[in-house]
């Protein structure tokens, strides 16, 4: 591969190599081992390690070459170091890391001397053996450093500690490529602290010296540097002209003198700042005067401001507030060359410290701080100052306030209102304080403390300079003024600096740093966040803190499965690839590599540790404590909080594939394995569904997590929603674990019905033994395998129908409400109810029919008939058997059957005709053959055959009931004529019976014969046998919504009269009928059917009401007729009344409508008689009148 390079980058390679020549040049001829040792690679590593300053690298080199030279490295032998050496605290490793790099295994715990001089020499040894084995073209190695077993007792002496590390980083510059420390202990984090120098942010580099002149005040403008000294000059430095840096930004040398502005003020100045956004340098002496940059012309003197002693600049208004005495003025800039005043204020006492904040101003005066509001005027209390050091005021960038109070820090916004509790506790009260971010510079009586802005504001580094001045910020460092010289404190990089606190633990710290790299670093910034954070997490993790381990965890985005990996007792699905945890911490660099770039991060950081680094040993312990309540705790949070995000991709990237398949967009490598099914996790995941395979990875633990702590109600809600667990693995735990009601939720959200139905019945089952109670921690029930069923019913009926069979007999009525409430198919479930179990269709049908018997096809309702039928002709089969069958008990079966021939409307009566015996159940033939509407066999059944008159009464009321509620016909006394002719005419009604009943095809011959015998024997008694009179006719009677009472005519009118002295009319049953029911029969025709011989007094019952009836109507016609007639005779009083009226119409009559005269028109005149109108007038009016009646209605 080839990587392209641009012309910055070509230019930078070729001023390099112009400085390795110049670096050779000024070394001068070299000869033996420092010839050999002074290679390119070797002088670019000096020339790297002092930022490309010749001059510093060719010191750093001349006092390595005098260091070989005395100390000889080369010339050490294994003979000489071989009692150092004997136990493996440092050696050189059989192997490279990655990059090639020779690795040097160092273990602390087998240290075996306390030798300064004997450990030096060794690791000088190993250094110098490591070196001549580097690969061509690699200059650096890498370290391991093994804490496995230390402790203090084996803890290297300070004092050769520093001076090991004199030897390194003066004598072997830029070797260190990488260090990994593995299981450091807590105590290496202060030991690393004292021994890394360069964790410090900020290297002091004096860049002014013997300044002739005490210097008062101090600024940068660009590359150069301004003295204010106490003669009232300037003098101006700048750094070398054959400086190649970068003119905007302080430098890393020794400045010179460029010039001196004598007389710039007549007093000494008190202090200057840089306006750069104007080009102005801002200076306070006597006054306050603005100066033109870079000449320094003088453009404005405030002479207001004289005597001013504080002052504060708001560069984005360009506001000006300077305090004098007991006043503070506010001046504005004009954009040009001048200044305008905008409000003078008064204060209580002189202004020590002044600051803006937001469109206020903050002021320390002796006793307080104070807000004055520039609107008005006011001022506000905020708290009291310090009584020992005076007051202090420093705005920070976001705006709030930094105020001291002694030695202490305290933030409060623009309002005055503290923020926080926590505060900033300095050594000594400041005099200054200079904002870094994120670090807070600190001038103190004898030393520049350096804190970070970040609880609990730490002690970063103390820089100890005598009689310093001032403190003063500039574009890229910091500026200390003592009284003759000036040092500026550059920052060491940012990204320098999180590797570093990375490496040393200081997470926090390093965490704090990331956030202030600048915007166009977003992707490392994000890159090198991840990775602290999951170091940290790893840290805490093994430290007990896992709760706060598991937020680091998630604000690292880390993969899932390496959080899982540290949990060996979690089963994850076999597609599932686990990382092992990685333990190890790198410190990237050293001295001079933290000094260089923007960022300055090396990308070893990132890349994860060797697997040979790590040695195997027994972690039984510690898989213990990993899988302690606590751990999984902060597991379940962990998971729980990044379960959302995972499982909506899931989702989506199912819909997509549901979506892609539908448009018939499939992909080849997936179409193979991807399950028709739902798209959770069923079992192995394709491999290809990435966001599914991580959400059956997060939702398996997580479920396996609840379940170890014991929250079995989680882990059934987890299951219930939308999830994507394993079902293997799942199944096989909580089977394990006897968590059968998480494991039917598990079937269950996976839509495996069939496996959750069996275990439920199994359970079900199971929960009926004593025995089984006392394993099964909850009872089941048949009733929970139908509230299983209850939401299948419109997916899946069959499925419904097949299990619902377990429950039915032990719960049939709930069962038989699953089916109506399911919205299942009628015929569907009443075909599966007779194939396997016949004995409940019954009871489903009645059930259909209570509810709703329209809704009920008549299939449903034949089928229910027959298995009443059914029932009832097997009771009749076995009592016969046992010749103890009685036609007129009734059992239960029989008046089912009966209540549902005469209730049920839609079965179809013919089959049921067929199935009937020939001597049985007569009351339940004569009710089908009702519905078939054969009345006259009906009747002649319960006449004849059951001997029941009231039965054929009632028979009778039924059917003319049911007629009269017919809204087109009118009642019909038909139906009791009919009676009446079967009492009459016995024989023919017999022999009429026969003919028919065959026709019908319910009975043999035989049996018409049999029952002819019957009805002539029951009435031939006392040797009388007369002939029946034939009625005919009575075959056609039928009937129907047509029939009417009123006819002039019956059916019968055409039957032949009776004959005399016929001894088999049932004459008693005739004259009860007509004596109960003579309303309701006409009475002519029944009159016109009686025997001659019937005698009036026995008739009377009947013809006494029918007469009474007939004459109270023809009463009450005769009164309707009268009253009628006489309101005819009023109408036509009134009408002669009205047409006697007179009105008087003359030439000058007037219509009242249209006030014109009448003259010779038509004409209407009003009931009071005077009121004349035009006929046509009146016609118009009342046309009109309608309409708006009309009309106001439908507005209404």
């Amino acid at each position: 591969m080839f990587r392209r390079r641009n012309a910055h980058q070509l230019e930078d390679d070729s001023h390099k190599d112009n400085k390795v020549r110049e670096l050779k040049s000024a070394i001068g001829p070299l000869s033996g081992h420092s010839l050999v040792f002074c290679s390119d690679a070797s002088l670019r590593r000096y020339l790297d390690a002092r930022n490309w300053n010749v001059e510093k690298a060719k010191k750093m080199i001349e006092e390595t070459l005098k260091w070989r030279s005395t100390y000889k490295p080369q010339e050490i032998r294994w003979n000489q170091v071989a009692h150092e050496g004997e136990t493996g605290k440092i050696s050189r490793a059989s192997f490279h890391d990655r990059q090639g790099r020779v690795v040097l295994i160092m273990r602390p715990a087998l240290q075996n001397s306390t030798s300064s001089e004997g450990n030096i020499k060794h690791l000088v040894y190993l250094l110098e053996n490591a070196i001549l084995n580097l690969p061509k073209g690699q200059e650096q190695m890498s370290w391991l450093i093994d804490f496995t077993g230390w402790s203090m007792a084996a803890n290297v002496p300070m004092k050769t500690t520093r001076e090991i590390i004199h030897i390194l980083q003066n004598h072997y510059p830029e070797r260190l490529g990488i260090a990994f420390l593995y299981n450091p202990p807590r105590i290496f984090q202060a030991v690393y602290r004292a021994a890394k120098y360069f964790l410090d942010p900020c290297t002091a580099e004096k860049l002014l010296k013997d300044c002739p002149a005490r210097i008062d005040a101090v600024e940068s403008y660009g590359s150069k540097l301004f003295a204010g000294c106490y003669d009232g000059s300037l003098r101006i430095y700048s750094p070398p002209e054959s400086s190649a840096s970068d003119p905007s930004e302080l430098h890393q040398e020794t400045y010179v003198l460029e010039t001196t502005v004598a007389g710039f003020s007549k007093k000494p100045i008190v202090a200057m700042e840089v306006l750069a956004s104007r080009e102005l340098l801002l200076s306070l002496s006597e006054s306050i005067a603005f100066h033109g940059l870079p000449n320094l012309e003088t453009v404005a003197v405030i002479t207001k401001a004289k005597g001013a002693n504080a002052y504060s600049w708001d560069d984005r208004r360009g506001f000006l507030c300077f305090s004098r005495q007991k006043r503070v003025c506010v001046f504005k800039h004009d954009g040009g060359g001048g200044f305008v005043e905008v409000r003078d204020y008064g204060v209580p006492d002189t202004v020590k410290s002044i600051s803006w904040c937001g469109e206020n101003i903050c002021l320390g005066i002796k006793k307080e701080y104070v807000i004055l509001n520039t609107a008005n005027g006011t001022l506000s209390e905020v708290f009291p100052s310090g009584r020992v050091a005076p007051p202090l005021v420093i705005s920070l960038p976001s705006g709030e306030l930094l105020l001291g109070k002694e030695n202490i820090g305290v933030f409060v916004d623009q309002n005055g209102k503290l923020l926080q509790t926590e505060r900033i506790c300095w050594s000594e009260a400041p005099t200054t304080i200079v904002i870094q971010n994120p670090y807070a510079i600190a001038l103190l009586p004898r030393r520049v403390e350096v804190r970070l802005l970040r609880s609990p504001y730490p002690l970063i580094q103390t820089i100890v300079l005598q009689n310093i001045r001032r403190l003063v910020k500039s574009n890229n460092a910091v500026i200390v003024g003592l009284d003759n010289s000036v040092y500026v404190l550059f920052p060491v990089s940012i990204g320098a600096q999180i590797v570093q606190l990375t490496a040393s633990g200081n997470f926090e710290e390093a965490l704090a740093l990331c956030k202030v790299l600048p915007p166009e670093e977003s992707s490392l910034r994000a890159a090198k966040e991840s990775s602290i954070h999951t170091r940290f997490a790893h840290y805490l993790f093994e430290n007990g803190s896992y709760e706060e381990a598991m937020e680091h965890f998630l604000a690292s985005q880390v993969d899932i499965t390496h959080v899982l990996s540290m949990y060996p007792s979690i089963i994850l699905p076999k597609t599932t690839i686990i990382p092992q945890p990685d333990k190890m911490v790198d410190i990237s660099g050293d001295e001079a590599s933290l000094s260089r770039g923007s960022s300055g991060i090396s990308d070893d950081m990132e890349s994860s540790s060797p697997r040979y680094f790590l040695e195997s040993e027994d972690n039984t312990a510690l898989e213990s404590k990993k899988m302690s309540h606590n751990t999984l705790m902060a597991l379940i949070k962990y998971l729980q909080k990044r379960r959302p995000a995972v499982i909506e991709k899931a989702t989506s990237e199912g819909t997509e594939e549901v979506i892609s398949d539908a448009v018939g967009k499939s992909y080849g490598a997936y179409d193979s394995s991807k399950s028709k099914k739902s798209s959770k996790g069923r079992g192995m995941i394709p491999l290809n569904s990435g966001a599914r395979e991580m959400a059956a990875i997060l939702d398996t633990a997580l479920l396996q997590a609840l379940l170890h702590t014991g929250q079995s109600g989680a882990a059934i809600e987890l299951l219930k929603g939308v999830n994507y667990c394993d079902v293997k693995i799942c199944e096989e735990i909580l089977m394990k674990s006897k968590n059968y009601s998480a494991l039917l939720e598990l079937f269950k959200s996976n839509s495996m019905h069939h496996e959750a139905l069996k275990l439920l019945n199994q359970l079900a089952e199971e929960s009926k033994s004593d025995q089984s109670q006392t394993e099964v921690t909850q009872i089941f029930s048949p009733e929970m395998i139908i509230e299983y069923l209850k939401p299948l019913c419109r997916t899946d009926p069959m499925l419904v129908l097949e299990y619902s069979m377990l429950v039915l007999e032990s719960c049939p009525t709930q069962t038989i409400d699953l089916f109506l409430s399911g919205n299942i198919s009628a015929d569907l479930v009443n075909s599966y109810l007779k194939q396997h179990a016949p004995n409940m269709q019954g009871r489903y049908l009645e059930l259909m029919m209570a509810m709703n018997e329209t809704a009920v096809s008549g299939n449903l309702q034949n089928e229910m008939v027959q298995i009443y039928l059914s029932e009832v002709l097997d009771l009749y089969a076995a009592k016969s058997a046992q010749q103890k069958w009685d036609e007129k008990d009734h059992p239960p079966e029989r008046k089912k059957l009966l209540s549902a021939l005469e209730s049920i409307s839609g079965y179809s009566p013919q089959p049921l005709l067929k199935r009937l015996p020939r001597d049985a159940l007569y009351e339940e033939r004569a009710v089908i053959l009702g519905k078939m509407n054969q009345h006259e066999l009906a009747l002649s059944i319960y006449v004849h055959k059951l001997h029941a008159p009231d039965l054929a009464l009632a028979y009778c009321d039924r059917i003319y009931e049911s007629v009269s509620y017919l809204p087109s016909g009118k009642p019909s006394s038909n139906i009791y004529l009919t009676v009446l002719q079967i009492y009459l005419n016995p024989k023919k009604s017999a022999k009429d019976f026969a003919k028919r009943i065959v026709a019908l095809g319910s009975f043999e011959s035989s049996e018409t014969t049999k029952m002819m015998d019957s009805v002539l024997s029951s009435k031939a008694k006392g040797g009388r046998s007369k002939k029946i009179v034939a009625i005919e006719g009575a075959e056609d009677m039928r009937v129907g919504p047509s029939s009417s009472t009123d006819s002039g005519r019956s059916d019968v009118d055409t039957e032949e009269p009776l004959e005399e002295g016929d001894s088999t009319v049932m004459i008693s049953e005739v004259l009860d009928l007509l004596s109960q029911r003579w309303e309701r029969i006409n009475g002519a025709q029944a009159l016109k059917l009686l025997p001659r011989e019937t005698k009036l007094q026995n008739l009377l019952p009947f013809l006494a009401p029918l007469l009474r009836n007939s004459s109270e109507a023809h009463r009450n016609f005769s009164v309707i007729k009268s009253l009628r007639q006489s309101e005819n005779l009023q109408v036509k009083e009134e009408l002669y009344k009205h047409r006697k009226g007179v009105a008087h119409v003359t030439s000058d009559s007037m219509c009242s409508l249209c006030n014109k005269k009448i003259g010779t028109s038509v004409f209407a005149v009003y009931p009071n008689g005077k009121t004349l109108v035009h006929f046509v007038c009146f016609r118009d009016s009342q046309g009109m009148k309608a309409v708006s009646k009309t009309s106001h209605g439908r507005r209404r």
